[in-house]
């Protein structure tokens, strides 16, 4: 049983969780995640270790709200318990001195991104942040990722916090600008991901994207979390699940991730449901 030590709504179906894991954060790495089981009943979920402190022995896990399991996830409170959290998992972060290096972070990727950026800056590169996301309510550690960038941009598709536009527009017009981009780190959705690798593939800028296909056991047995880089099938739990933009299939990753979408929302919907009846 692991401890909630806090726990805070960073926006619409988006929750912050502190958890004591002393094990997980002493051996945690930049770009490792944790599978965790909010009840026992619940799916294994992989979750980005968002942060950690070594001192109160705990990490940072920021949860999305879509389907049944993060559901049965938000009945749990500041003293309750996470059935399991089971890590640290994947390949660590390559952190190395670029120059500039452009942080990209769309919806829930920011939390992926943010400990990246921590280690970049902590290898001397000068870091621009992008954040992504629909709306303003969307937009999520602003301030925290703010703190470790030397410039943060907000980007929202209606314009209602920051520029009105996408992240490959801010990214197109940084590239275009004095300051030269050597690399870019990536995290959200899939076809976020993709415009960004294309993007920068002509220009020949190393380009780390952090993939999120369906996981289940974290060890490279199922097979479910398969990905296809530069043709070849890799496991995003073990083999990353960081990788080359510019080497994933993309289009195999957006098709696979449809699989479940109607069985989850469904779930997501019953559930709901119960819960709400449960209340009255």
């Amino acid at each position: 049983m692991f401890e909630i030590v806090n726990k805070e709504t960073l926006g619409p179906n988006v929750t912050r969780y502190e958890i004591k894991a002393q094990r997980v954060a002493k051996s945690r790495l930049c770009g490792q995640f944790v599978i965790v089981r909010g009840l026992e009943h619940s799916e294994r979920i992989p979750l980005t270790i968002a942060d950690v402190n070594t001192e109160t022995g705990t990490i940072t896990l920021i949860v999305q709200t879509v389907g049944k399991s993060t559901l049965e996830m938000t009945t749990l409170q500041k003293g309750g318990y996470f059935a399991d959290v089971a890590g640290p998992l994947g390949q660590p972060s390559h952190i190395a001195k670029y120059g500039t290096v452009a942080v990209i972070g769309g919806g829930l990727g920011t939390a992926v991104v943010y400990p990246q950026a921590v280690a970049l800056r902590q290898a001397g590169n000068r870091i621009v942040s992008i954040i992504g996301a629909r709306t303003k309510e969307l937009v999520i550690l602003e301030q925290l990722l703010g703190s470790v960038s030397d410039q943060l941009i907000v980007i929202t598709d209606d314009g209602s916090s920051g520029k009105k536009g996408l992240v490959t527009d801010a990214l197109r017009e940084l590239t275009q600008s004095d300051n030269k981009v050597d690399a870019v780190y990536c995290a959200g959705p899939v076809i976020m991901m993709k415009a960004v690798a294309e993007l920068t593939r002509p220009m020949n800028i190393p380009t780390i994207v952090s993939l999120n296909p369906v996981m289940v056991d974290g060890t490279g047995m199922c097979g479910g979390c398969r990905v296809t880089i530069d043709g070849k099938r890799k496991f995003a739990c073990v083999d990353g699940p960081e990788f080359d933009g510019h080497k994933v299939d993309f289009n195999e990753l957006m098709d696979r991730l449809k699989t479940y979408k109607g069985h989850e929302g469904k779930k997501y919907e019953e559930h709901k449901c119960k819960l709400l009846q449960g209340n009255k």
